[in-house]
């Protein structure tokens, strides 16, 4: 059996097996479609079919991974709410073997919600709803959105999981230090829709890091990559240890399962240096929002799992980066509103010249027309 960025690629099927310290962990950096349901649920049903080739205990998709990110008006129209929850119930049918952590929109009759399905063996067990929504730049979520309130822990054999939703890890008395204090969570599990911009990666992995390092905890979190309309998301999904230490990076605008065998053992051990917790555990436990839920038996046969492949994980410079951004936008522009082909006027100059060359990267020389306007100052 041949593999490739830790997934199976070909050969026969295999047995799983699960070591009491070791959670194998699968960050699916999908690129769905806003409103297009089916289409964004067969890319989730094909990762988590990955996840289930290379024995992962546990798959993570990005927020609003169903929906596409941000559906925006489509979530005043309450035939679409209906609907991203009947196509969940699929995902969760063939959600099997594994626990799966998936981006939807929840309803409670009354209000909707920014949500994260957590499945274990074909079930629906909980969902958590995002705690901070946010309202500035080019986010709007409070428009449409109710704020979460309560804050699960999930028991998952040996392991304690808390799972929260992009904005939520940016705060850092937010969901991640009530789970991981007040709950004993040794690995946080964030879904997050984080939009690029020139120099975002950095920043955003500098504060990722502190939060593991700050809660000891590991921290894993699932980024959304591709173009929709005005936006650009660059994936760089992380998965870090209970040090604050990163240990596999996804890719830079590319779909990516990004694989990594997490040893919660060690989250223990790296809490018994630091006393400092204890007394900071006392100051939150009493918080009423938070609760514990314990997740089934997964139910998996025994034997071997796979053997992950080594990866490079090295980030892009700045530059390469804003390229590809600006590729992933073009490209995802034209084909999220189904143009077959674009049509270009060209200057003599190199902001047109540069234009077309983005273009053609994007679709191919082949889609792009360019059309040039001689002038007096052209020859």
């Amino acid at each position: 059996m041949s593999f490739e960025r830790g997934v199976a690629t070909e050969g026969h099927p295999y047995k799983l097996s699960i070591s009491m310290n070791t959670i194998r962990v699968a960050l699916a950096q999908i690129n769905p479609t806003v409103g297009d349901l089916e289409g964004n649920a067969s890319q989730i049903l094909d990762y988590i079919g990955r996840g289930k080739e290379i024995g992962a205990d546990l798959i993570a998709f990005p927020e609003l991974a169903l929906t596409g990110y941000p559906p925006e008006d489509l979530l005043l129209k309450s035939h679409f709410v209906r609907e991203n929850r009947r196509v969940l119930d699929r995902i969760i049918a063939a959600a099997t073997d594994l626990i799966a952590v998936v981006g939807f929109v929840d309803t409670d009759g009354s209000d909707i919600y920014n949500a994260a399905a957590i499945i274990v063996n074909g079930k629906l067990v909980e969902s958590y709803h995002k705690t901070f929504l946010p309202n500035y730049g080019v986010f709007d979520e409070e428009r449409y959105f109710q704020s979460g309130t309560r804050c699960p822990v999930f028991v998952f054999g040996d392991a304690r999981v808390g799972v929260n939703i992009c904005e939520d890890i940016w705060y850092p008395g937010g969901p991640t230090k009530l789970q991981a204090l007040g709950g004993d969570a040794q690995l946080i599990v964030n879904i997050s829709s984080s939009p690029y911009h020139a120099g975002k990666r950095i920043d955003r992995e500098r504060m990722l890091c502190t939060r593991a390092e700050d809660n000891a905890v590991a921290l894993v979190y699932c980024n959304l990559f591709g173009g929709q309309d005005e936006l650009v998301f660059d994936g760089n999904s992380l998965i870090i240890d209970e040090g604050g230490h990163v240990i596999a990076r996804g890719r830079a605008f590319e779909e990516d399962l990004l694989v990594a065998d997490l040893n919660i053992e060690r989250v223990f051990s790296e809490r018994l240096h630091d006393p400092r917790r204890r007394r900071e555990k006392l100051r939150i436990s009493d918080d009423d929002s938070l609760y514990i839920v314990s997740l089934p038996d997964v139910l998996r046969p025994t034997g071997d799992r796979p053997p992950l492949a080594k990866r490079a994980d090295e980030g892009l410079e700045e530059a390469a980066e804003t390229y590809l951004a600006l590729v992933t936008g073009t490209r995802d522009y034209v084909r999220k509103n189904g143009f077959d082909k674009i049509y270009l006027g060209l200057s003599g100059g190199v902001d047109s010249a540069l234009t077309a060359v983005i273009a053609a990267d994007a679709i191919g020389a082949e889609n792009v027309n360019t059309v040039f306007m001689p002038t007096k100052f052209s020859s």
